[in-house]
């Protein structure tokens, strides 16, 4: 299976379970691998028969940046299933990074992987 991927997208949210968390927007870095067959796209060369990762961004986007969760796995949880329910990914990978949130660490966060039907 081919995958389409987003790497690197920084998002300021509002997370955390500390006092101070819920006050201060911090970034937070998601890197996320999608199972798409893109033959069909590479036969038409039609951007209408792609997974359109700039779609996709703008959704995941707009969904952290109005997001309150506390844990880093909720918000992982919830954007997979996003994904997946939205685009018609079948399989996807989630990579969210909490840069600096553990001093010494350049990031802490989850990886995930999840698949349509899931659950």
């Amino acid at each position: 299976m081919d995958h389409v991927f987003i790497e690197g997208l920084e998002i300021d949210a509002l997370i955390g379970i500390y006092d101070w968390e819920r006050r201060v927007r911090q970034p937070l870095v998601f890197d996320i691998e999608m199972a798409f067959d893109n033959r069909v796209p590479a036969a038409t060369d039609d951007i209408a028969d792609t997974l359109n990762y700039k779609a996709v961004s703008k959704r995941v986007i707009a969904y952290v940046k109005a997001s309150e969760f506390g844990l880093v796995e909720t918000l992982a949880e919830r954007v997979a299933a996003l994904i997946l329910d939205e685009f018609g990914v079948q399989r996807l990978r989630l990579k969210l990074g909490k840069p600096g949130a553990v001093r010494g660490a350049r990031a802490v966060g989850v990886v995930i992987e999840r698949s349509r039907g899931e659950g």
